[in-house]
Parts: structure tokens; sequence; C-alpha cells
């Protein structure tokens, strides 16, 4: 089966993808800060007892789940993460609407899925920065597409 694409063409509409793997990377860097300053409260009884290992593990837990649900809501509210809103980009699904709350659902899945895989993490990230559409494998597999916002 072949994917249908309504993303802009990116040989004829290189506006809507100019710039955005570099602004991926700042969205994610600044998505990464909220999400740990709305986890820290959270992970601060496990912090205190930071010399044993049980209450260490959890950390990292509380911070995903964070993350999670923070991607989750904000994509399905606007298509786009604080740190993307302030980049001007957001998701775009394959008939180029705003991510519905289900596939923001499964974007949010696939990129978590990508981040517990290191090599797939990589490979995903070298799509990003090699593809016509900037597109990374989670953006693959649900043919949803990183755009420039228009304003």
């Amino acid at each position: 089966m072949s994917a249908t694409y309504s993303h802009p063409n990116p040989d004829t509409h290189y506006d809507f993808y100019e710039g955005v793997p570099p602004k991926r990377l700042i969205a994610w860097l600044i998505d990464i800060s909220i999400t740990a300053v709305i986890a820290l409260p959270l992970m601060l009884p496990f912090l205190a007892t930071a010399f044993l290992v049980v209450p260490l593990l959890a950390i990292p837990i509380i911070w995903a789940l964070v993350g999670f649900f923070y991607r989750w809501n904000t994509l399905a509210n606007r298509s786009a993460t604080w740190g993307m809103r302030l980049m001007a980009i957001e998701l775009r699904d394959a008939q180029g609407a705003r991510l519905s709350g289900g596939m923001a659902f499964m974007h949010t899945l696939g990129t978590t899925l990508s981040f517990a895989f290191p090599l797939v993490q990589a490979i995903s990230i070298l799509f990003m920065m090699t593809s016509d559409r900037g597109q990374g494998i989670t953006d693959l597999v649900l043919n949803t597409a990183m755009l420039n916002r228009s304003i």
C-alpha cells in the first residue's frame, strides 16, 4: 500500500519544512525542561532518599509518565507541545489537519517507544535530518509531519 500525502510538497513548498529539524530539537529541550519542573514536586520524596536504589528508579519513571501525559495533552489540544509552540512548529496528520486525541496518543506512544530504544531513536533522528519532509520513524508510521506554523 502506498502512502498518500496531503502534506505540502517539499520541492514546491520548502517554506513549510525550512529549519524544522533544529526547531524540533530546541522544542524538545524546552519540553524536557517544562516536564522536569512539573515532575520535580512528585520526585522530591524520592530524591530525599537518594541512597536507596528503588526510589532512584522511580525518578525516571515519574519523569517519563509526566512527559507522556504532557505531550499527549498538548498535542491533542493544539497539535503542538509548548516547546513546539514557542518554535512555531506543529504536527499535522495525513489529511493536513491538527492531531486528534487518538492520533496524539499514538504519536506520543511512538515517540516514547523510540526513546526507550536508543538505536531506534538515533535512526529516527537521522531520518528527521535527511528526509525531504523531516519525518522521524513515528511520523513515517503514522503519516504525520512537523511543519512550520503559518503565522
